[in-house]
């Protein structure tokens, strides 16, 4: 029975880790398909165009977002994010899931979208703001001034968590993975998400007037 796919938004202040649990969730399941953003940062040491984002130019960006072919953006740190529309909708009509790592502003425009009653909306909190701080200088991949701007931020972020329909502390990466599967294994099952029931419930009606011809 072919179900509707969902837009798995994962969503948490930097450093907590939504980058590395989507990149697992998309290697436990791989016909979860990874929405590539648009962005108008400078790419990373090793980021490819069209892999990790597809790099913009604002002129450009902004020309897409007018035409309405984003399904979502937001401002971060000066720099612009979005997701194209289209295949998005695409994916979830064919009934193939859709996974976002987007900051909450990006997730709270998809949940007002004509999409949004297919969004599942998971936010990952860190398990301490003292361990936020060491995984953003781990990583290195932004300077010192980056980084304290990422944490001033920070605050703001953790407090839309409420708005999301599951909260996570990442305070250990397995264990927070096994959870997230779980999660998504259990909304795919949804009601909404499975048009098909009314043909089933459907021919089951038909059986019982069938038993009393």
């Amino acid at each position: 029975m072919k179900r509707r796919g969902l837009l798995v938004i994962l969503s948490s202040p930097s450093g907590a880790g939504k980058s590395t649990l989507a990149r697992r969730l998309r290697a436990w399941d791989m016909s979860l398909e990874f929405s590539i953003s648009a962005t108008t940062r400078a790419p990373r040491p090793g980021e490819k165009d069209g892999r990790e984002y597809f790099f913009h130019t604002k002129k450009s960006f902004q020309a897409q977002v007018e035409s309405g072919e984003m399904l979502e953006h937001a401002e971060v740190f000066g720099n612009f994010y979005g997701s194209p529309k289209a295949p998005v909708q695409a994916a979830i009509d064919d009934g193939r899931d859709v996974l976002f790592d987007i900051d909450w502003q990006g997730g709270q425009q998809v949940r007002e979208s004509s999409l949004g009653k297919h969004t599942l909306s998971i936010f990952i909190l860190p398990p301490s703001i003292a361990e936020l701080e060491r995984r953003l200088i781990k990583r290195a991949q932004d300077n010192p001034e980056v980084i304290e701007r990422r944490m001033q931020e920070s605050r703001d972020e953790i407090s839309h968590w409420p708005e999301y329909d599951y909260v996570l502390v990442n305070d250990d990466l397995d264990a927070t993975e096994e959870k997230l599967r779980t999660i998504l294994s259990a909304e795919r099952l949804r009601r909404s998400q499975q048009p098909g029931l009314v043909d089933v419930v459907r021919n089951l009606n038909s059986e019982f007037e069938d038993r009393r011809t």
